[in-house]
């Protein structure tokens, strides 16, 4: 297990939903039998509907929930055990939708340090670490900045900033892109990806954009509770059908390029404009030769 960054079997989690009268409190089921593997340097992007049990997952690989039953391991640590809960919230950092509920400092380099000087980190060593952290994000030219006046791009490198600093092997993104514009979207997608190539840092990516997790190695496709896919997304993206029937669209070029299949044009289910662009020539191609 201790290979996985990431490992759980028949992961169930239960809400207390309501008082159940004279029978207690009555149960929610949000997530039903999850078996996962997840190992280091892997880069997953989690897909589902609302209510499909995707934060609730995300809670649980941070430690903010507990699992109801079943197994879970975060870097071989059982995330059971409330002795554990601090480790386990060590090795998987938590980035949320909103950065305002996450930016606590008036400056952005106290913000980043946050998070170590909490962990009893010695200063001289907190100071290389908002440096790097911030380098990272490429934000180290905001460092004395107010976080209140940066975009909401930026906004959210700072969260990430604050993340990497305390040194996690796992960063957890909860649809850190919700509330963004498309230019925001790009900046923490951009820095997201960057790291996971460059720093080997796990990331799991909770999304409802297709085109995001275009960018995974894998995708997890969740319904009621469950796990209802999994594979890279060209496997997944190629299930436009069993995709649209739990709710779910493919990216744009998955679409059109599924459509053309279905009315005789015999060419690949592309994933980006370029992929589409090149199995549509070729295909031109091959019907004027």
């Amino acid at each position: 297990m201790e290979r996985y960054m990431a490992y759980s079997e028949n992961l169930c989690y239960e809400y207390e939903r309501s008082e159940g009268g004279d029978s207690g409190a009555m149960y929610a089921q949000a997530l039903r039998g999850i078996d996962l593997r997840i190992e280091r340097g892997d880069f997953v992007a989690v897909l589902g509907r609302n209510g499909s049990g995707k934060s609730t997952l995300a809670r649980n690989l941070n430690a903010l929930l507990s699992p109801t039953s079943g197994t879970l391991f975060i870097k071989g640590i059982d995330a059971r055990k409330p002795e554990n809960v601090w480790d386990v919230r060590q090795a998987t950092g938590m980035v949320f939708q909103n950065p305002d509920s996450q930016l606590i400092a008036t400056v952005v380099e106290e913000d980043v340090a946050f998070g170590p000087e909490n962990l009893g980190i010695p200063p001289a060593e907190i100071r290389k670490r908002v440096e790097s952290s911030l380098k990272s994000v490429k934000m180290s030219g905001y460092a004395t900045h107010a976080p209140q006046y940066l975009s909401g791009g930026q906004k959210q490198r700072v969260v990430i900033a604050g993340i990497l600093a305390m040194e996690p092997e796992c960063i957890v993104l909860d649809e850190p892109t919700a509330m963004l514009d498309p230019s925001g979207r790009r900046e923490v997608l951009e820095t997201v990806t960057r790291l996971n190539k460059e720093a080997n840092v796990t990331v799991i990516l909770i999304t409802h954009y297709m085109e995001e997790a275009v960018l995974a190695k894998r995708v997890v496709v969740m319904d009621g509770g469950s796990v209802a896919m999994e594979g890279t997304p060209r496997e997944i993206f190629r299930r436009v059908e069993e995709l649209r029937k739990i709710g779910l669209d493919v990216p744009q070029t998955a679409a059109i390029s599924h459509a053309l299949r279905q009315n005789g044009v015999d060419m690949e289910i592309a994933l980006t404009v370029d992929e589409f662009v090149e199995s549509y020539v070729k295909f031109l191609g091959s019907r004027c030769a």
